[in-house]
């Protein structure tokens, strides 16, 4: 059974990413979603909010992989995304990593290099999927 950590946040609900989840879900698999608790980039924010949007994505994309048959689990988790990743490798193990960001001229987490951080820090295979931005209701 293959074990794969999806990262996301805004994109969570992007159809890219689902698209990726049952291609990878046709062989025996389990998927953990961890969506850093990354603030709002346009007003001012607590650290509340923050988890309180994360908290919303992630139930919200479980909800849509149960959905169309794909069982996850998941978390929100500090909101610098490597150390987020760091944190949850440091008490379980997977086979690769499911990294979704926005499009290279929104994102941050491309900027911030990312892809290339994560593959090189933990070494495991990265699939990187572009997705859009994902509005929440609070």
């Amino acid at each position: 059974m293959r074990r794969y950590l999806v990262v996301a946040n805004q994109t969570l609900g992007g159809g890219h990413l689902l698209a990726v989840l049952r291609e990878l879900a046709g062989e025996p698999s389990t998927f953990h979603v961890l969506v850093p608790a990354s603030p709002p980039v346009d007003h001012l924010w607590t650290e509340s909010e923050a988890m309180l949007i994360a908290r919303t994505r992630l139930e919200a994309a479980l909800e849509r992989f149960r959905s169309v048959g794909i069982e996850a689990t998941g978390e929100v988790g500090d909101g610098r995304p490597l150390q987020a990743i760091d944190d949850v490798l440091a008490r379980d193990t997977f086979d690769a990593i499911v990294l979704s960001t926005l499009p290279p001229r929104l994102s941050k987490w491309l900027r911030l290099d990312l892809v290339h951080r994560v593959q090189t820090s933990f070494g495991l295979p990265v699939h990187h999927v572009i997705s859009h931005r994902e509005t929440v209701d609070l």
